[in-house]
């Protein structure tokens, strides 16, 4: 069940589940796992995925493979979970969702830039590269990873007043 049809089959069964819950399903993937297989469900929204979330969403699909019988006799086990950092950036809401965060982006003529999304919408998406407001339409973007910072953006604006001397 790892080809790319039974993938297709499982977006298109569990995306309405996910849905209803207020959630975007984001990936759908099966893995051997000895003598089961591993589910992985991967899901998302604007602000974030709570435990809550995770556990409410896991349920529907959990009810929703039982009642189609969409993964069959095997054993398998459901993992439901949020991206990682390591996420590509593909969908306008990815860049969204990651606005003041540190991107790379490979554009489609071969280059790359880095950069702070400062803000985002239907056609594009804006990085300050460097103090300068760039503008990039997603037509020309290929994907973005966010870049791991140890100091986010957000703590530079630190106001002190949490007792952090940084």
């Amino acid at each position: 069940m790892g080809n790319a049809t039974s993938r297709d089959r499982l977006m298109k069964l569990l995306e309405p589940v996910v849905g209803a819950e207020g959630l975007d399903l984001e990936d759908v993937t099966v893995t051997p796992a000895g003598k089961r297989r591993l589910l992985r469900v991967v899901v998302d929204r604007d602000g974030g995925v709570s435990l809550d979330d995770v556990a409410q969403v896991s349920h529907a699909v959990s009810a929703r493979l039982d009642a189609d019988d969409a993964m069959g006799n095997a054993p398998y086990v459901l993992e439901v979970s949020s991206p990682g950092v390591d996420r590509p950036l593909t969908e306008p809401r990815h860049w969204r969702r990651a606005v003041r965060r540190l991107v790379k982006a490979d554009l489609r003529d071969g280059t790359t830039v880095e950069g702070r999304i400062a803000a985002t919408d239907d056609a594009g998406v804006e990085l300050d590269v460097d103090g300068t407001r760039r503008r990039i339409e997603y037509q020309d973007l290929t994907r973005g990873r966010v870049q791991v910072e140890f100091r986010r953006f957000d703590d530079a604006e630190d106001d002190g007043e949490d007792g952090d001397e940084g």
